[in-house]
Order: C-alpha cells, then sequence, then structure tokens
C-alpha cells in the first residue's frame, strides 16, 4: 500500500438489494475496528423503523451507528445532504483511527458518494411550489410523463412513483432549461477517500424468497402498528419518508377503504422485488465493485485483507 492511501481515511461501501443479507454480514464481519454510515433512505427518518428494517439497538449498541434518525418524517434529505453528511461521518471515523462502513440500499446515495454529487442548482422555492400545485392538481402520472417529454433519460431513472424525485427534475428543468440528466457525475472515482466497494448478490429465487419472509417478519412485529402510529401523527403522502417501500402502499389502501392487510403485504413484497431489480441493475454499473455472495464470508475476508481494510 502507497503512503498515499495509507494517508487518506478509508471506507467500505457495502451495498446489495433489499434482504440480501447485509446486517448479517455486518454482524459477522465488521464488529472491530468499524463504525457504519446508513446509506439507507428510509432510515434516516424518527419513527420509521420496522418498514426499514432499522439496526436493531443491540447493533447500535455494538457498532457505532451514524446517520441514523437525523430527520423528522416530513423534512426533505436530499442525497446531496446525504453526501456531505457522510463526508463528515468519514472523517470522524478516521480521525479515531477506524474505518467507516457505508452500507444500505439506496443506490444514488452510494453513485454520488464515490463519483462526487453533480452541481445541480439549488432550490428555487417559488418554482418548487408551482410544481407542487401542478401535481396535486394533475397527479403524479402526469408529472412523469411531463418529465419523460423532456428528460426521457432521467424519467427511466427515476421510479414513476418517486414523487419527490419527478417533481425535483421538473423543478431543474423550469428553473435553468436544462434537463437534470445534462448535469453529469464525473466518470472518475473521488481520490481524497480510499475507497473499497463491495455487492452483495443472491440468485432471483432464493432473494424472492428472503423477500417474502421479511415482509411477514415486518408485519409479526408491528409493522400495522407502527404505520397506525404514524397516520395517528399526521403522516400524509405527501412526506417524503412516506415514499419508502413499506409505507407508501399503505396510502392506496387508506384511499379505496376495502383492501386488506394481505393485500397490502403482497404489494409491499411486489414493489420490494421490482426495487431490488432495479438495485441490482444499478450497482452492477459499478466498475470497480466487487461482487459475493452474502454467506461467503471468508471471501470477502479476504478481500478486505488484500487492500489493507482488516488484518487478522
Amino acid at each position: 500500500m502507497n503512503t498515499q492511501s495509507q494517508q487518506r481515511p478509508k471506507a467500505v461501501l457495502l451495498f446489495g438489494p433489499t434482504a440480501v443479507g447485509k446486517t448479517a454480514l455486518t454482524e459477522s464481519l465488521f464488529q472491530r475496528g468499524f463504525e457504519i454510515v446508513n446509506a439507507d433512505s428510509v432510515q434516516v427518518y424518527r419513527g420509521l423503523d420496522i418498514g426499514s428494517a432499522k439496526p436493531s439497538s443491540s447493533l447500535q449498541r455494538l457498532i457505532p451507528h451514524h446517520l441514523i434518525d437525523i430527520r423528522d418524517p416530513w423534512e426533505e434529505y436530499t442525497v446531496g445532504d446525504f453526501v456531505h453528511d457522510a463526508d463528515r461521518a468519514i472523517l470522524d471515523i478516521a480521525s479515531r483511527g477506524r474505518v467507516a462502513l457505508v452500507t444500505g440500499g439506496t443506490a444514488y446515495y452510494f453513485k454520488h458518494l464515490l463519483y462526487g454529487a453533480p452541481e445541480t442548482p439549488k432550490a428555487d422555492l417559488a418554482v418548487r411550489a408551482s410544481v407542487e400545485e401542478s401535481i396535486r392538481e394533475n397527479g403524479k402520472d402526469w408529472a412523469y410523463g411531463y418529465l419523460s417529454s423532456f428528460d426521457p433519460v432521467a424519467a427511466a431513472r427515476i421510479n414513476p412513483n418517486d414523487v419527490y424525485r419527478v417533481s425535483r427534475a421538473i423543478e431543474v428543468y423550469l428553473s435553468t432549461g436544462r434537463p437534470l440528466s445534462s448535469f453529469l457525475l464525473s466518470e472518475k472515482e473521488r481520490e481524497d477517500v480510499d475507497f473499497i466497494t463491495i455487492g452483495l448478490r443472491r440468485e432471483r429465487k432464493e432473494l424472492e424468497e428472503r423477500i417474502r419472509l421479511r415482509v411477514d417478519i415486518m408485519f409479526s412485529e408491528g409493522m400495522y402498528d407502527e404505520m397506525k402510529r404514524l397516520l395517528r401523527e399526521g403522516a400524509k403522502a405527501s412526506w417524503p419518508a412516506m415514499e419508502g417501500i413499506g409505507y407508501k402502499e399503505f396510502f392506496p389502501a387508506i384511499e379505496c377503504g376495502e383492501c386488506t392487510i394481505s393485500s397490502i403485504k403482497e404489494d409491499i413484497v411486489r414493489s420490494s422485488i421490482r426495487y431490488a431489480k432495479r438495485q441490482m441493475t444499478f450497482f452492477s454499473s459499478f466498475p470497480t465493485a466487487r461482487f459475493f455472495h452474502p454467506d461467503d464470508t471468508e471471501g470477502i475476508r479476504l478481500y478486505l485483507e488484500s487492500r489493507g481494510f482488516i488484518s487478522r
């Protein structure tokens, strides 16, 4: 290892789709010398514990965690916020002679952390209010169609149900006259942090079975009660936190008034499976990533050792 890499803070990027087994691997391999930086866009929100599969209190005592429970569910938390906060956490962790383990499933968090955020314009509050009003009047399907008409590249990258990101893309276009996709990421990894990028993957059928099991466990642990509490606290479909899978599926059920818990569970399973496919497609685009089966603990350990991130 050269002197330059020794002087840079180290960070392991550990990503994978929903229910692939990131938490179990973390417990078995990263207890000593690591602190976790959360890269899940729902776990940043207070009170969203079961649906986001937030780390247990025992795991958080075992391994220090950062960027969990840092926003109220009605507050925005952008990818730019994440990169800023993650950078600070990585430096803080390195100052204690430890290594940051950045882990979660929000793919664009990893992309922007690794390559740097594009210089998109700051929010124009007047334009944002106008866009939000248009979406309220015309609906999210209209908004996605409108985005597709002038920026099909950005539209292809955004889930049609992700109203916040669709709205932001429209806002950027109306503010600048440029499509969001024209604000490009660098194609070169940052050099100020010594990153190692590890992806986890399973066979499709195995992953789908794990997703179904995870949703069953969510409801056995009190997912329905958690959502009822959030609704009593005023939760609305428009809250940024309510865009998360496991939460947004409740709102159509509330509107129709006839849906059952079993149908909500099935909607969550379907959403999670579709999301897992998109996650893997996105993660596969990382040129320096090494992929492992989550059960290959020894292979991952040897790879980390070869790069100087852990020692026997």
